[in-house]
């Protein structure tokens, strides 16, 4: 069954949809705007009043994602996950992918939260509660979405309600309620999951590193062999695993890296065509161009100029 299929049991749901409806009141009263905000380290709040918006392209950080009213979805490679208030997401490292807010209105705005899973923390939780890294080598997707259960959304608004404490009291208690939140996932059943923010070991460590070393010498050619030897894998296996958390091959995983790149570099530090192009590795002209236009739907120089009109008429609006 469909995870967005998946009903809550019937004493569940009324104490669920208060604590959503609490959620969505706590962000929307910190994030009056439409924008994202950081009111304490690591936690992010947004709030968008349209929709459906255009996909964002990004590089994912390990996190744990809740939405407390509207639904997002996110592209990995050919996977799509959807979730909703019911619903959480953890990602557990650095991937390309893009996402859009599906559900959205000046009346009922998108409002959500991300919390930034730091791997030493996930880490010390794991031994402390005697969740050690699995013994197996099985490979586990780095993005995926679970319902979100009562437990855990009460921790969630119990750091959110620290936004209203004293500072001194917000800063001694917010490690200890993040540190239930981080419990709590391992408890649930992405708790598997997060193994890959600790990196502690297996071959999920392995690609944790080759995804490191990819996105440090994007520009440079790529040579699945040599990236292979280096962690320690035959290439077979490296390609098999490395789909197995990414949903894309390395040379996908590249790619799409050197294409957000560029992006960005037209736009926040206006390159032409080619000159982004070539900083990001690419010879062949036609060929940027060309993979460009697949990824973002327009080729260079006309993506450029809708994004700059479009943030204009934002700032105008």
């Amino acid at each position: 069954m469909d995870l967005m299929d998946r009903p809550a049991s019937g004493s569940e749901e009324p104490r669920a949809q208060a604590g959503r409806d609490e959620l969505a009141e706590r962000i929307a009263r910190a994030v009056r705007e439409d924008g994202t905000v950081e009111p304490l380290e690591g936690l992010h709040l947004a709030r968008a009043s349209s929709s459906p918006t255009e996909a964002v392209h990004g590089v994912s950080t390990p996190a744990f994602c809740v939405i407390a009213q509207g639904s997002k979805e996110i592209l990995l490679g050919d996977d799509r996950y959807r979730y909703d208030p019911a619903h959480y997401l953890i990602a557990t490292a650095a991937l390309p992918v893009s996402g859009r807010i599906l559900e959205a209105s000046e009346e009922r705005p998108y409002l959500s939260l991300r919390l930034d899973l730091d791997p030493a923390l996930v880490g010390s939780v794991m031994v402390e509660a005697g969740h050690p890294a699995p013994r197996g080598h099985a490979a586990v997707r780095a993005i995926d979405v679970s319902p979100l259960d009562a437990g855990l959304l009460d921790a969630v608004l119990r750091l959110l309600g620290l936004l209203d404490s004293p500072a001194e009291e917000a800063r001694f208690l917010r490690p200890l309620v993040t540190r239930e939140i981080v419990f709590r996932l391992l408890r649930g059943e992405q708790g598997g999951r997060l193994h890959h923010v600790a990196a502690l070991g297996g071959h999920g460590h392995r690609i944790v590193r080759a995804l490191e070393r990819l996105r440090k010498h994007f520009d440079r050619p790529l040579r699945v062999e040599d990236v292979a030897r280096e962690v320690g894998m035959s290439v077979s296996g490296f390609h098999h695993h490395f789909r197995a958390v990414t949903a894309m091959s390395p040379l996908q995983f590249q790619k799409q890296l050197r294409l957000q790149e560029a992006r960005r570099l037209m736009l926040g530090e206006d390159l032409d065509v080619a000159g982004a192009g070539r900083r990001v590795g690419y010879g062949d002209a036609s060929q940027f161009t060309r993979e460009y236009k697949r990824l973002f739907g327009a080729p260079p120089a006309r993506d450029v100029v809708r994004l700059r009109e479009a943030a204009m008429e934002s700032v105008s609006a």
